[in-house]
């Protein structure tokens, strides 16, 4: 792995910057401790896969059924119901993170990713805001109730979206999870009719299978979809 890794915090939230000099693309994705666990993993897979220089900047979410989900909903596993806090993250991200980023470095796009719920974070944030030239949502929970409806009512406004999702992940005793390979078909099919570049690809596996490689994929997508428009 050619990059740097720095932990650092920012309003008291801790997020790890992994570097090289001269980078040309942002990537931002918003982490749990597994997550972490496959990061280097993750950014030597990018590293390999893609001709663009690149830094990014995993931020630790600490709550993660609060902190990535834009309103609130029922548990539909355990006990801990989500809350409304994707405003307040998004935020954070646009507002500190990528200012601070932008002070050290011009960077030609900006590109956010997660996987699982960080990954309908960071499709959310396609619709609410408009500085990002990339989304990588990975296994993304596109179940999530009243999200179907609020992407179709409203618009993206992120020019390049990656999607993909296991081909086992539907294969849920959950009824509502077991609804996610029909919700990301959907999914693809409204950001076609908003004239999205948006490419969907299928994974073998579950859900817990190769979360880093899985997200790396989708941000080297963006980084050569970037590229070809920009010349980033």
């Amino acid at each position: 792995m050619r990059h740097t890794k720095e932990e650092t915090t920012l309003e008291n939230r801790t997020i790890t910057i992994y570097s090289e000099p001269n980078a040309n693309a942002l990537l931002l994705q918003a982490v749990d401790s597994h997550d972490m666990e496959e990061m280097e993993k993750e950014i030597s897979y990018i590293e390999n896969a893609s001709d663009t220089t690149f830094t990014l900047v995993a931020i630790k979410i600490s709550r993660w059924n609060e902190e990535l989900t834009p309103w609130p909903a029922s548990p539909v596993f355990g006990k801990k119901p989500f809350g409304n806090g994707a405003s307040s993250t998004l935020d954070f991200i646009t507002g500190k993170v990528i200012p601070a980023m932008k002070q050290k470095r011009s960077f030609k796009s900006v590109i956010l990713g997660g996987y699982s719920l960080s990954g309908l974070f960071a499709l959310w944030s396609s619709y609410n805001a408009v500085l990002l030239d990339g989304i990588v949502a990975a296994s993304p929970s596109v179940w999530y109730k009243g999200w179907l409806s609020y992407s179709e009512q409203n618009r993206c406004s992120c020019r390049n979206v990656y999607l993909s999702l296991g081909d086992k992940e539907s294969h849920s005793k959950n009824k509502l999870m077991a609804t996610v390979a029909e919700c990301i078909e959907r999914q693809k099919k409204i950001l076609e009719s908003q004239n999205v570049n948006v490419v969907m690809e299928w994974n073998e596996g579950n859900h817990f299978t190769d979360n880093g490689e899985r997200t790396a994929k989708g941000f080297a997508w963006c980084l050569k979809s970037c590229r070809e428009k920009s010349g980033c």
